[in-house]
């Protein structure tokens, strides 16, 4: 419930959480069953990173335009971000329980447009569908969960949120890897998620509103109703009239800005209060995604390529490893989100996301410069209709290599002996790649070989596990804590929009920045963004651990310094 408020921060652990579901399971019903939200906002995220391998397969053009490759996983992001901003609005108006009801109908019509799509248009507008039931869960399922939860344990069980996400992001990668022999193959495995959307939808039917919405609403007796199942008999009158304080302070302000999403808008940016908690919840979603994680989860199994593993199988299953321990991370974020405090694994995160980032920039640059050279005897032992024109026509082929061959859209086939070895440089299509491969030869059109392949895949693991238990979750956290209960609906609104619009711009421009910048470069560039992020967050992101949103506010009110300033300022003045 959220405006539960606790007298000890300290003592708010995991096994408090685990303690208070144990004796009150009514809690982990109302978590469990929004969460479901996550796992699909987390599958619908994660699973188009190994359909797309097979889309390709299927759609030529697909295949041959970059942009169209990017369109298709994009356009998921782009229905998230207009789906983030109406549902702070029906949220505020219709409530948190309808907002999810209307995700599961949008996720659910989205996986069948999607599993029977004729043409890649009718794929993207799938994914659109899909990607407006992401953008409401994304901020609906948190905001539902803290309504209902406890101050003391209301991190850890927002943490099964991003859990479920993250759970989601491993369960699309195992059924991913489950198809790949299946007929239909990338249309089951977007077609699957319209399961779990008809599972919550009829969980979500019989469960309630939340409980602080409902005394919004004036239905007192149903609001006690519930909180009655949440807390202990000597706390529920404590709850309610900290209910009608908070509400009456709401009405109060709604008479000066009035109820319109404008006016809302305006006031919010208007407040103060407000308006540091935007730069907070604002700070926290776009360094999320400016990091880069969702060129990981999105086009796992392409960054697995670019290392040089060339089977879709192969790096479907290496893939598996990345997203399985993001869900891993998840489970350490709940054991100490609420121990340890939002901001300090926020940084402590950041810390090694620039770290992994870097390195595997330095690794991909190493892996380029020791790519394969290409041999002409090799290249024209598949005759001269089939070498790379632009490799017959170089004006200097002996210093072709791999990569060479990759960037003007050739493929590269790999030497029969050994495939660090010289080999050819032949058109991409699919009658080279057959014999390519009717020769016992590996046949590569996304990465090249390399010795170093093992050591990306590695890195990418590390930077997920450091990712995961802090900028993975804590955002979302942060988000659910950092606004005054008048502005809850609208500011996670407006956070979750700017989540998704970066998301939308990184997820849109990976491909093309790694042809432009190649994997290296494109790397370096996100560790320079995370740099950023890492500063902002410094400055302008406070501690909300096991705070009531009471105390929250009143930090706000006051402003916020990060420690070190805040000494410097008191030297100042005691020196005046």
């Amino acid at each position: 419930m959220v405006e539960a408020g606790v007298s000890k921060a300290d003592k708010t652990e995991f096994t408090e959480c685990w303690r208070t579901v144990w004796t009150t399971p009514y809690i982990m019903k109302l978590a469990f069953s929004a969460g479901i939200g996550g796992l699909l906002f987390g599958y619908d995220t994660g699973v188009i990173s190994g359909a797309l391998l097979y889309i390709k397969e299927d759609f030529v053009d697909v295949e041959k335009k970059t942009w169209l490759q990017e369109t298709i996983v994009s356009m998921a992001v782009a229905g998230a971000i207009f789906g983030a901003g109406i549902g702070g609005w029906i949220n505020d108006r219709f409530g948190r329980r309808i907002s999810i009801l209307a995700a599961d109908i949008l996720f659910f019509v989205g996986a069948i447009v999607m599993a029977v799509a004729p043409a890649p248009w009718m794929i993207i507008l799938g994914r659109i569908l899909v990607g407006l039931g992401v953008g409401m869960a994304s901020m609906t399922s948190p905001l539902y969960i803290s309504e209902a939860s406890p101050a003391r344990i209301r991190g850890a069980l927002v943490s099964t949120n991003g859990l479920l996400i993250t759970g989601g992001q491993f369960l699309s990668y195992l059924i991913n890897l489950g198809f790949t022999r299946a007929p239909g193959t990338w249309r089951w495995m977007l077609g699957v998620a319209g399961a779990p959307a008809l599972i919550q939808f009829f969980l979500m039917l019989t469960l309630p509103e939340s409980p602080r919405y409902l005394y919004r609403k004036d239905r007192v007796h149903d609001a006690r109703a519930i909180l009655e199942k949440i807390y202990p008999a000597n706390e529920v009158e404590g709850e309610m009239n900290r209910l009608q304080q908070s509400v009456e302070a709401e009405k109060a302000e709604e008479a000066i800005i009035g109820k319109g999403t404008f006016s809302r808008l305006k006031g919010a940016f208007g407040n103060p209060i407000v308006r540091r908690g935007l730069y907070a919840g604002i700070t926290v979603q776009v360094a999320q995604q400016f990091v880069g994680i969702n060129t990981v989860m999105y086009y796992s199994p392409s960054i697995v390529q670019f290392a040089g593993f060339a089977s879709n199988s192969t790096a479907l299953a290496l893939s598996l490893v990345t997203s399985g321990l993001n869900a891993v991370g998840s489970i350490v974020s709940m054991a100490f989100v609420d121990r340890y405090g939002r901001r300090k694994l926020m940084i402590i995160s950041m810390f090694g996301i620039i770290s992994c980032l870097v390195v595997l920039a330095i690794v991909f640059w190493q892996a380029s410069v020791h790519s394969p050279s290409i041999s002409p005897v090799e290249s024209f032992h598949f005759g001269t209709n089939s070498t790379c024109p632009a490799y017959s026509t170089a004006a200097n082929p002996s210093r072709w290599n791999c990569m060479s061959c990759l960037k003007v859209k050739c493929g590269f086939c790999a030497n029969k002996g050994d495939e660090h070895l010289p080999g050819a440089c032949l058109i991409q299509d699919k009658s080279n790649e057959v014999v390519c491969g009717g020769e016992h030869r590996t046949y590569f059109k996304s990465g090249c070989p390399s010795r170093f392949g093992f050591l990306a895949v590695i890195l990418l693991g590390l930077y997920i596990i450091v990712y995961s238990p802090g900028m993975g979750t804590v955002p979302w956290i942060v988000n659910s804590e950092i606004y005054p209960l008048r502005y809850r609906g609208i500011g996670g609104g407006i956070a979750a929009v700017s989540n998704w619009t970066s998301n939308l711009i990184v997820s849109l421009t990976f491909l093309s920045l790694t042809e432009a910048l190649g994997s290296a470069g494109t790397f370096l560039l996100f560790a320079g963004f995370s740099t950023l992020g890492l500063i902002a967050i410094y400055f302008l992101v406070p501690e909300t651990k096991g705070l009531p949103f009471e105390e929250v506010e009143k930090m706000l009110e006051k402003g916020y310094r990060p420690g070190l300033f805040k000494r410097k300022r008191k030297d100042v003045e005691g020196s005046a």
